[in-house]
């Protein structure tokens, strides 16, 4: 493939990205802290939500019908690998804040094309905002282009991870140490607020929108042992510059 049909390729992945965001968020947000949302707790004791399935489906019926030749990997209904390209979705990530009517929740998208991910979107439309990344086209938040954070000292690191003791680990190394939970943690490390996040034990739904967004903002992203994430282990995501040393802390 040729230089400009990659670039025509990726603007196209990008722009149906931003599209099936839209609608999920024209979905979401009908059922926000809507008094009749029915919840039901799925077989690994997680919440779902009608909002969760009927985004899901939504976003499947529109990339059966504008991409057929596209495979789909979701949250709640599964999918199979083995196409070239394939859609990741997490249809609300951070159902139980959804559920509670607490506004940090957001619809993941992502595309693989042979296995890499080329494309994310997180869409967070109670909070107002809209992070998104494509492959060489750089990082944005609302149109804004965004940039990890300078920070080269732990001791002046901001840093947030979702499980407390994880936060023991680090907290007596770093300037700041809270929990901030979900995707949200990640984008504040893509636009330079946050200097470090680690995750919980995550599936590639969570996290692989996330993936080009913080690593076109100029920051990595790996598994405690700093290789690519993986499904079902924690992801620690960074301004790169402290990145070894946060792995460092998180083994002691």
């Amino acid at each position: 493939m040729s230089a400009a049909r990659a670039r025509e390729t990726a603007a196209s992945d990008l722009a149906f990205a931003l599209e099936l965001a839209d609608l999920a968020d024209s979905l979401s947000l009908q059922r926000f802290r809507a008094v009749d949302l029915r919840l039901t707790t799925k077989a690994d004791l997680t919440p779902v939500t009608d909002a969760d399935l009927a985004v899901e489906r939504a976003l499947r019926q529109r990339i059966a019908a504008c991409r057929p030749g596209d495979g789909v990997l979701g949250e709640e209904d599964g999918g199979g690998g083995g196409r070239a390209a394939r859609w990741v979705i997490d249809p609300i990530d951070g159902t139980k804040n959804f559920c509670r009517g607490v506004p940090v929740w957001a619809t993941l998208v992502a595309l693989e094309r042979e296995g890499d991910v080329v494309c994310g979107v997180v869409s967070a439309p109670a909070l107002g905002h809209r992070w998104w990344a494509a492959r060489g086209a750089g990082a944005f938040r609302d149109g804004a282009k965004i940039r990890v954070s300078s920070v080269s000292r732990l001791s002046d690191a901001s840093l947030s991870a979702t499980y407390g003791s994880d936060l023991v680990l680090v907290e007596q190394s770093v300037w700041h140490a809270r929990s901030l939970g979900d995707f949200w943690q990640h984008m504040l490390v893509a636009e330079g607020a946050v200097d470090a996040a680690v995750d919980a034990r995550i599936a590639l739904w969570d996290y692989a929108a996330l993936l080009p967004i913080v690593e076109e903002a100029g920051g990595r992203v790996s598994a405690l042992d700093g290789g690519r994430p993986r499904s079902e282990e924690q992801v620690v995501s960074s301004n790169r510059v402290l990145h070894d040393e946060v792995l460092a802390l998180l083994h002691p």
